[in-house]
Parts: structure tokens; C-alpha cells; sequence
């Protein structure tokens, strides 16, 4: 890899047909020692996008990578809480796969809103219980802002979602999740 980067000719930033670039392609495989050495130089666009509006920050939380999620983040030019084209965004793709320590690391960025909806609904939430994750559905009901009720554009709700699903942990979560919310009548 440094003998390529050292090449005049060679550019870190020229996409392939699916518009991805090195950064992206080595966040997505997880390639920590990749990445450095790619933005170590400055030339390489951490916050990049694809043709599809995928990060390298949002492939390595897809991914779940934690240590490449970590070396994004030390760089201000990446902005967690960037969504693609179809309005995902790292803590969703992080939810839906079951990338619990992904998420809490997401969580802690205040660039998150874990409630904001995107082409469906409720992303994180909604990804995780579709998902069937239940440590991901238990530290996101562990947030303030989140609603467990919120339906999404179909006027389904996480709820609903699980039971469809069969996903009984995380049926169970959100019940008791909703016994335990204070009442406001």
C-alpha cells in the first residue's frame, strides 16, 4: 500500500464504478492500518461519499468495526450523523446489524439524534427491532429521546415490528419498557 500511494500516478480518491473510493473500501473491510495510512496524508476525503451516499464511517459501522469507527471519529471533517440517499445513517446501519458497541460508541457523538426518521421511520429503533437485536433495542430504550411508540411511515411502531418478526426479546424489551415509562394521564 506505500509503495502505491507513493506513485504519482496513483490517486487515493479516484472511484470505482460504484463511486467507492480506497477509504471506503478499507472502513468496509475493517483494514485499520489501511485507513491511517490513507488519511495520514491529508489528500484523502474522510467524509467522502459513494454514489449511494455511504461514509467510510457508515460502512465501518455497518460493519461494526470499532476500531475504524474510533479513527474516523478523531477526525472533525466526519460527521457522524450524515445520512446517505436513502436517509440511513451509521447508527442505523449499526442498529440493524446488531452492532451494540458500534451503537454506544455512535450514541456518545452529538452529531446523533437516535430518534430522527429516515425514508421509513424511526431508524434506529425500527432497524434494530426489524432486526431482531435485543442489546441493540435495550440501549436505545436507554435513550431519552427515544420513542418506543413512534410508528413509521406505514403507522407501524417497533412494536408491531417485533411481534411480525417473531423477535420475543425484543417484544418483551419494549413491553417493559413501556410499563416502566412514567404515565402522563
Amino acid at each position: 500500500m506505500k509503495i502505491l500511494l507513493g506513485r504519482e500516478e496513483v490517486n487515493p480518491d479516484e472511484p470505482d464504478i460504484y463511486g467507492k473510493m480506497l477509504v471506503i473500501y478499507a472502513a468496509w473491510l475493517g483494514r485499520e492500518g489501511v485507513v491511517k495510512m490513507l488519511l495520514r496524508g491529508g489528500e484523502v476525503d474522510p467524509d467522502i461519499q459513494d454514489n449511494y451516499g455511504k461514509t467510510p464511517f457508515s460502512c465501518a459501522a455497518w460493519y461494526g468495526d470499532e476500531g475504524v469507527v474510533k479513527i474516523l471519529l478523531r477526525r472533525e471533517e466526519v460527521d457522524p450523523g450524515r445520512a446517505d440517499y436513502r436517509g440511513r445513517t451509521a447508527l442505523s446501519y449499526a442498529s440493524w446489524n446488531g452492532r451494540e458497541r458500534v451503537v454506544k460508541i455512535v450514541l456518545g457523538q452529538e452529531q446523533v439524534s437516535p430518534d430522527e426518521p429516515d425514508c421509513r421511520g424511526p431508524k434506529a429503533l425500527l432497524c434494530a427491532t426489524l432486526s431482531g437485536h435485543a442489546g441493540v433495542v435495550k440501549t436505545l430504550l436507554g435513550q431519552e429521546d427515544v420513542n418506543p411508540d413512534k410508528p413509521d411511515n406505514a403507522s407501524l411502531t417497533p412494536l408491531s415490528y417485533a411481534a411480525q418478526n417473531g423477535h420475543n426479546r425484543v417484544i418483551a424489551l419494549l413491553q417493559s419498557h413501556k410499563a416502566a415509562a412514567p404515565s402522563t394521564a
